[in-house]
């Protein structure tokens, strides 16, 4: 298997969003550390810990040509009239991914009926087991709202660069194909109804900051 990295490219963004978006990119294998930029936005004043990055016009827009449930292709157009969030991951992911996607299920379930407005969208960084069958059935059992998105490694590559996310496949051995380590950028991307980035938040972002954030896009 061939070893896939990807570098963020700091160049075209504001000093701030540079940091915001370095703070998105801790590989997994590293200890976390505090972001060092200040927050373009503050969603909730009450929580001075807790902060969504304003990234509208520094991102593109919500772009990609995947692959979806029942492995039919899928693009960005799908959801459109959704707000998305978004997260790179994989499914055998011991501990980061799980519990990202469980709180993003918490922030469904704290919007109520207003979740009908809303996806989740988990692209993963780990094509070559990630089976479209297997990666949602592992979203569904976090959200019913959540969909899983693979590809070729072509199509996570693109997907990826474009929003500058890190990852790093391990070379397996030859006697367990099937086993390997994967690291990868760590960052929740908020898209509004039109497919546009708005917000950029840490994997340990708080539910009710993340919940705050999506309601200003329903609004």
């Amino acid at each position: 298997m061939k070893r896939t990295f990807l570098r963020l490219s700091p160049r075209r963004y504001p000093a701030g969003l540079i940091g915001a978006i370095l703070a998105s990119a801790i590989f997994l294998t590293t200890p976390a550390t505090s972001a060092q930029a200040n927050p373009v936005e503050t969603v909730n004043a009450k929580e001075e810990t807790t902060r969504l990055h304003n990234i509208r016009g520094f991102l593109p827009d919500l772009r990609f040509e995947l692959i979806g449930p029942d492995n039919e292709p899928v693009t960005a157009q799908a959801f459109r009239g959704n707000i998305v969030m978004l997260f790179f991951g994989y499914a055998s992911c011991p501990d980061i991914c799980p519990t990202t996607m469980a709180q993003l299920a918490q922030v469904m379930q704290k919007l109520g009926p207003d979740a009908d407005q809303v996806r989740i969208l988990f692209i993963s960084v780990d094509p070559h087991r990630d089976t479209a069958e297997k990666l949602q059935a592992y979203v569904q059992a976090f959200d019913s709202h959540a969909i899983g998105l693979t590809g070729s490694e072509k199509q996570i590559a693109d997907v990826a660069r474009r929003y500058r996310v890190a990852y790093q496949i391990e070379e397996p051995s030859s006697n367990e194909p099937e086993r390997y380590e994967v690291a990868h950028s760590r960052g929740i991307y908020i898209f509004d109804e039109n497919g546009k980035a708005r917000y950029l938040a840490a994997d340990s972002e708080s539910v009710d900051v993340l919940t705050d954030g999506v309601r200003t896009l329903l609004q």
